[in-house]
This record gives structure tokens, C-alpha cells and sequence, in this order.
């Protein structure tokens, strides 16, 4: 909200781990370049919402670590 209102852009470079079932793990802020403006906290909890399809090891599902950036633009 505090960097809408400012009208601030910004994007933020989350390292996540995607469970076996495709979930979301533990998500860590590798990055920012609008640190303290709420970018960082909104991008973890957008990225603990999403699904992946697991990755696959011999057939079968496996954890993985997976970077993900978060560009927040205004429109």
C-alpha cells in the first residue's frame, strides 16, 4: 500500500522450495531494489499461493529450490 500510494515501482528476487506435491514451501528475499515498501512482503505471499507441478526425479516427485522475480508494476 505505502509504495502504491507512492506510486513506486519495484521487484523483488524470492529463492522458494516447491514441495513434492507442487506446494510452496519456505520462501527467502534474495533481493530487492525498493527495500522497506512493502514489495518484499507482498511478493512472499503471492508466491505462497501458487501451485507448481513438481519436479520429477526417476519418475518420481521431488523437493526443489526454485528463484522466482516479482516485478510490481503500475497500471
Amino acid at each position: 500500500e505505502l509504495a502504491r500510494v507512492a506510486r513506486l515501482e519495484g521487484n523483488v528476487i524470492l529463492q522458494a522450495i516447491i514441495h513434492a506435491d507442487g506446494s510452496v514451501g519456505d520462501v527467502e528475499v534474495l533481493r530487492t531494489n525498493r527495500p522497506n515498501m512493502g514489495f518484499e512482503d507482498s511478493a512472499v505471499a503471492a508466491v505462497k499461493q501458487w501451485r507448481y507441478q513438481p519436479a520429477m526425479q526417476n519418475g518420481r516427485p521431488v523437493e526443489v529450490y526454485f528463484t522466482v522475480f516479482v516485478e510490481f508494476k503500475l497500471h
